[in-house]
């Protein structure tokens, strides 16, 4: 009886552990978008243009302020997708380049937050200084679009 009573208790503890566990919410982790290794490779040579006029998806940065005059590190990077003409977006198209010699490919390191939506990229770590990063991605008949942004960070 008293090894029943025993089980019952460790059972009832473990079911309140499990409890307190999954109620607790899962707390963000600052990641490297840029690597202070990256962050030292020389400039890209050559203009950073973009196409004029695109029928591709539209490109808009929601966060961080691009147009502050300093960001502060990590920021939540977070860039919204608009199709146009009612054509999906096809997020596997979707590339991030931050614009050094030799390019650096973040596509990888992004590929969980990258969705038709968007970009959502919480907590990214990037050392101080201007950084040009260029954000393409397509609809699914192929049509695309690009976006420098610059991240002034401090």
């Amino acid at each position: 009886m008293k090894t029943a009573n025993i089980k019952t208790k460790n059972i009832l503890l473990n079911l309140g552990m499990a409890a307190i566990f999954l109620s607790v919410p899962p707390m963000a982790i600052a990641a490297d978008l840029i690597t202070a290794k990256e962050a030292q490779l020389p400039a890209a040579a050559g203009e950073l243009k973009t196409r004029g006029i695109s029928r591709g998806p539209a490109i808009k940065v929601l966060s961080p302020d691009v147009g502050a005059s300093a960001i502060t590190a990590p920021f939540d990077l977070k860039v919204q997708f608009e199709s146009r003409g009612g054509k999906k977006i096809d997020p596997a198209s979707v590339k991030v380049t931050y614009l050094k010699s030799p390019l650096v490919d973040l596509t990888g390191r992004m590929k969980p937050a990258i969705s038709e939506s968007g970009i959502n990229f919480d907590k990214a770590q990037v050392p101080p200084g201007d950084h040009a990063v260029r954000i393409t991605v397509k609809d699914v008949d192929g049509r695309e679009s690009n976006s420098v942004i610059t991240l002034a960070v401090k």
